[in-house]
């Protein structure tokens, strides 16, 4: 099993080439707070209620997308004992200060994000 605290971010994609149009109309039009710094992937960090909106730049109908939900989770290291018991494939990217996380995908290939603050 494993012990979901709550929503942390959804990460959802734009086309190449519009990460400009994107962050004004995220933080211009809809008035969202940016959160500052520099992100995997270049994405866009905003604000959207207690959770974050995480937008990054995709080509369109790619396999594998990395869109995903994240969710913090008690014990990562549990939630991965579980999810190798289950015969289901841990994935990693790159380091974010402050959080240890991993992926795994649904049979239909929907991504998904556990994180652990620390």
């Amino acid at each position: 099993m494993i012990d979901i605290e709550r929503l942390d971010h959804v990460l959802i994609t734009i086309p190449i080439n519009t990460r400009k149009e994107a962050k004004h109309f995220y933080t211009e039009t809809l008035l969202l707070e940016e959160i500052p710094g520099t992100h995997p992937n270049g994405a866009i960090w905003v604000k959207l209620g207690d959770i974050e909106l995480h937008i990054r730049e995709e080509a369109i109908h790619q396999n594998n997308s990395a869109r995903h939900s994240a969710v913090v989770v008690k014990s990562l290291e549990a939630a991965k004992v579980f999810l190798q018991k289950e015969n289901i494939e841990i994935s990693y990217s790159s380091v974010i200060e402050g959080r240890a996380r991993c992926f795994f995908r649904d049979p239909w290939g929907n991504r998904f994000e556990l994180i652990e603050y620390y």
